[in-house]
């Protein structure tokens, strides 16, 4: 299909399928890359959408950088690449994945998306940090003397941590549907379920997949729902 790549001040972008009214942005997680977006991009060229795509900093075309994929520089990219989109599309929608829809609930609550998609959100980062803490032995007054401790997930932020517990997610009226995996270790299906009530979205449930969707059955899982809700 066709892709055009792009920069969008100054992010390694791609802009998937032909010429359309209607986008989407895709907002990648943790470990991938715009590129990842091709089978989603496919799926949404089917039903009339362009789809643009852009690395997360430390990742893609953006891994050697000094540019930290924190909430700050999250924000500030997802606000350019919205700013980029809503000026040349009518229609605009959303896709995120992990990581990428935790900076979304920050960077596009006021943003008048059509409709939004969220694979394996993380929706509360606190629950997150403090399941971390739990996992390799953190507490929060380490943290807050070290200022920064490394993980196997990944680099603790007593900034970030601050931030988090200051900015929990009040406001999200946008439509929403949501794919969570029943063994998602990264959120708690109560986690889910009370932003989804709180929220009036829509959830779908795969009871064995884990937190990333990669295992063989979860490829069909995923584009079922992406046909579906796209």
């Amino acid at each position: 299909m066709k892709a055009q790549k792009v920069k969008i001040d100054n992010i390694p972008a791609i802009i998937w399928g032909k010429e359309s009214g209607k986008a989407y942005i895709h907002v990648h997680g943790k470990m991938s890359c715009k590129e990842y977006a091709e089978n989603f991009a496919e799926i949404a060229e089917k039903n009339g959408y362009q789809t643009i795509s852009f690395d997360l900093p430390e990742h893609g075309e953006r891994k050697d950088g000094n540019y930290r994929c924190d909430i700050w520089n999250g924000i500030h990219d997802l606000t350019a690449i919205g700013n980029y989109t809503f000026s040349r599309w009518k229609e605009v929608s959303l896709y995120a994945c992990s990581l990428g829809a935790y900076f979304s609930l920050h960077a596009y609550a006021d943003r008048n998306f059509t409709k939004c998609l969220f694979q394996s959100p993380i929706l509360d980062m606190e629950y997150l940090i403090r399941q971390m803490f739990t996992w390799f032995q953190v507490t929060e007054e380490k943290l807050f003397t070290e200022k920064e401790i490394s993980t196997p997930v990944d680099l603790l932020h007593w900034d970030y941590y601050q931030y988090v517990i200051n900015h929990p997610i009040e406001i999200w009226n946008l439509p929403t549907s949501i794919l969570y995996g029943g063994k998602d270790n990264m959120q708690s299906e109560d986690v889910i379920q009370k932003f989804v009530e709180q929220h009036n979205c829509s959830l779908t449930i795969s009871g064995n997949s884990e937190h990333p969707f990669m295992q063989e059955r979860d490829f069909e899982i995923v584009r079922k729902w992406l046909e579906e809700f796209i």
